[in-house]
């Protein structure tokens, strides 16, 4: 049986496939994932964290140092044009509307659900289609994986906090990976096959932490809500990508996702800003839904930029050949 080539005929399958298979499993039989043990430890959505902590440690040990600029160009530059696709949308609606939003989609909801990313995801993607300063740039996306963005957007930034320790914790895997591999080359080598095997196996603890039931709850407005986020943040980002970053733009379409975190992302920014309190339940199960949504969208809609405007294999391949008939 060919099953993992068939696996890698899906646009992003190795990350979508598993991540489906958790979520349907979580959905229909949810106490199998916490039998215990290594059951649990492995397939379960607490196994998540520590199979992205891996496979970032692998990640920061194929970065060769002279690469350091151009990760926190690309970073900060993709992390402010999501950023600005949020906050923009939520001013407008909120200025338009008010904080109740329009079509059942909160203020609170639409910017706590665009500002963020699937970091996962995102690496997954990058992994298939781009190089690794791509997947090393998450280091800086990590920023928008929370309420701290979100609550810059809405007017309350001076209520966020984001400790040292928190951001020197997101960074260590790839930092120390880093140095390991440039100390020793033959250590970036051993650990260069980590990047595709651990993909299916975050991608599947990802998932089990997802229901079905979740696009239920958030009905129909949260389907939009996904739809909004793609195409909305995906048009910022494409953009600043390829005009700023001057790449193909199938990094700027792998951020257009919605964070897994986003889910618990109005709650949090309700405790800084009660004003938003009433628009808390509704937000979460709106998030929740538009999380599944960009799940399936974002891997289409990258595949299509990389088939559009190339792969960073296939850009760089491009540049080198103009400049070998200058």
């Amino acid at each position: 049986m060919k099953i993992l080539k068939t696996v890698q005929k899906v646009p992003g399958g190795m990350m979508v496939i598993p991540l489906l298979l958790g979520v349907i499993l979580n959905t229909v039989c949810p106490s199998l994932l916490q039998a215990g043990g290594y059951v649990t430890a492995l397939w379960s959505s607490g196994g998540a964290n520590t199979a992205i902590a891996i496979f970032l440690f692998c990640v920061g040990a194929q970065i060769q140092l002279r690469q350091g600029g151009q990760i926190l160009k690309r970073g900060f530059v993709l992390l402010f044009a999501k950023f600005l696709a949020g906050a923009v949308l939520g001013w407008v609606i909120g200025a338009i509307f008010g904080t109740a939003g329009v079509l059942g989609l909160s203020t609170l909801a639409i910017i706590s659900a665009v500002t963020n990313s699937n970091g996962g995801l995102f690496m997954s993607l990058a992994g298939t289609f781009g190089d690794d300063t791509d997947i090393a740039a998450q280091a800086i996306l990590n920023i928008n994986d929370g309420p701290f963005l979100t609550l810059v957007a809405v007017g309350a930034s001076g209520m966020a906090d984001i400790p040292l320790q928190s951001i020197l914790c997101a960074v260590a895997p790839i930092l120390v990976g880093l140095i390991l591999g440039n100390l020793d080359k033959d250590i970036a080598d051993f650990l260069k096959p980590g990047l595709n095997v651990l993909i299916p196996f975050f991608a599947f603890c990802l998932g089990a932490g997802i229901s079905l039931g979740n696009l239920v709850t958030g009905g129909l407005s949260g389907i939009l809500l996904g739809v909004i986020c793609v195409a909305w943040s995906g048009l910022f980002c494409i953009l600043a990508d390829k005009f700023i970053l001057k790449r193909p733009g199938y990094a700027g379409a792998a951020l257009s996702s919605a964070a897994g975190n986003c889910v618990a992302t109005p709650a949090a920014v309700a405790v800084a800003a009660p004003a938003f309190e009433p628009y808390v339940e509704s937000a979460t199960a709106q998030c929740a839904a538009a999380v599944i949504v960009t799940v399936l969208l974002v891997p289409l809609v990258t595949t299509w930029a990389a088939k559009k405007w190339g792969t960073a294999a296939e850009w760089e391949a491009k540049k080198a050949a103009k400049a070998g008939n200058t």
